[in-house]
């Protein structure tokens, strides 16, 4: 369940982060990241150094979220994972309906591709 909640977490996400792209398709937080290695002219060892530190923040991040999520009673549980997958199926609705034929089987199939890494993952 755990597992499950945490990718409908994440799908749920999906929609925030594509509207914060801008029309480019470059995220602005990879922009920012960019921008700041730069201006502190990072060598590589310094910039893996970074890009570990920002992870395990992320990592934290993602912990400490999921320790309240945990709190929540079974029901809010339940009804918090109902309301991520109808979004979900929502977006990629949406997604879909912008996709020409050949473009929606690559998408079919790049979404196959992540279910079955994540079910690896799982195991």
């Amino acid at each position: 369940m755990r597992k499950s909640l945490i990718a409908l977490l994440f799908a749920a996400s999906l929609p925030a982060l594509a509207h914060a792209m801008p029309e480019d398709g470059q995220r602005q937080h990879a922009e920012r990241g960019q921008h700041l290695f730069k201006q502190l002219n990072l060598d590589q060892q310094q910039r893996m150094a970074v890009g570990k530190l920002m992870r395990e923040q992320m990592q934290a991040r993602h912990s400490i979220t999921q320790s309240f999520l945990d709190k929540l009673p079974a029901a809010e549980q339940k009804a918090m994972q109902e309301q991520l997958a109808a979004a979900k199926a929502k977006n990629d609705q949406a997604i879909r309906a912008l996709l020409n034929p050949e473009q929606q089987k690559a998408y079919d199939d790049a979404l196959k591709q992540l279910e079955q890494r994540r079910a690896v993952k799982a195991e």
